[in-house]
Parts: structure tokens; C-alpha cells; sequence
């Protein structure tokens, strides 16, 4: 009687050829599904305005809200009455960063003007002088 040999069995493998298509697709995936944060600020009432200019990017904008009461809040952080002169250090900062800022100023309508005037004195003393005042437009007829 003859015996069979038993032949060499491999192993299975994963096949790899695909992979670089589904990490594509992944990829495409999480760069449009994905939502960049955007600064909410202070809730603040904006006046309105007959003739208003859109920024052309929002790439090298810094946001400060001054809100009813005159609070403040610079990208988010807040930014009390007694240390206003922080707004100068923080855009300081930021303006060294990167040269090409500009500075979006959203303010009440019914701040006083004693609390932007402060904001502009310290956006002076930064030498953050590219400044934008965000308004609604208003229709006229």
C-alpha cells in the first residue's frame, strides 16, 4: 500500500492590495465630515449698518467681543474690567505671530464708548492696527 503525502499546506494570507484605497477613503471621509471650530464669543446685538465690506479669509482673523456691561472676550477667553490691560499682551502676542492679523471687533450697540476707546488704546499699544467692526446690513429704501 502506498501512503499519500501530505502536502504543505501555507497559511492564508491578508491580502494588502486594497489597503491604500480604504485609507484613502478614510481619509476623505474624515476631511469632509470634519467641522472646524468656529468662536462663538459673547451673545452680543450688533448694529446695523447701509454699506458693509466681507472679509475676503477668516484665516487671519482675531475676534474680541465687548458685550453688555462691557465684557470681554478675546478668541473665546474671557477677559475681565480690571484687566483690560491684558488685551494688549494677548494681541501683542498674537500680532507677533503672525503679521498679517486683523482685528474683528463685535461690539454691542449699547456698549459705552469709554470701553472701546480702552480696547483701542491697547490694540495701539500692540501695534495691532488692521481693525474690522462687524455690523449687520441694513437695507435701504
Amino acid at each position: 500500500m502506498k501512503k499519500f503525502k501530505k502536502k504543505v499546506s501555507s497559511e492564508p494570507k491578508i491580502p494588502t492590495a486594497s489597503l491604500p484605497d480604504i485609507i484613502f477613503l478614510l481619509l476623505i471621509f474624515f476631511m469632509v465630515t470634519t467641522v472646524l471650530k468656529r468662536y462663538t464669543g459673547l451673545q452680543v446685538a450688533l448694529p446695523s449698518a447701509e454699506a458693509i465690506e466681507k472679509l475676503e479669509s477668516r484665516r487671519h482673523i482675531s475676534y474680541i467681543w465687548i458685550g453688555p456691561g462691557g465684557r470681554i472676550s478675546i478668541d473665546d477667553k474671557i477677559v475681565t474690567k480690571d484687566r483690560i490691560n491684558l488685551v494688549g499682551a494677548l494681541m501683542y502676542d498674537k500680532r507677533s505671530a503672525d503679521p498679517q492679523l486683523v482685528v474683528s471687533l463685535k461690539i454691542d450697540k449699547e456698549v459705552e464708548m469709554q470701553n472701546v476707546t480702552g480696547i483701542h488704546e491697547q490694540l495701539r499699544r500692540a501695534d495691532a492696527l488692521r481693525v474690522n467692526y462687524a455690523t449687520l446690513f441694513r437695507k435701504t429704501n
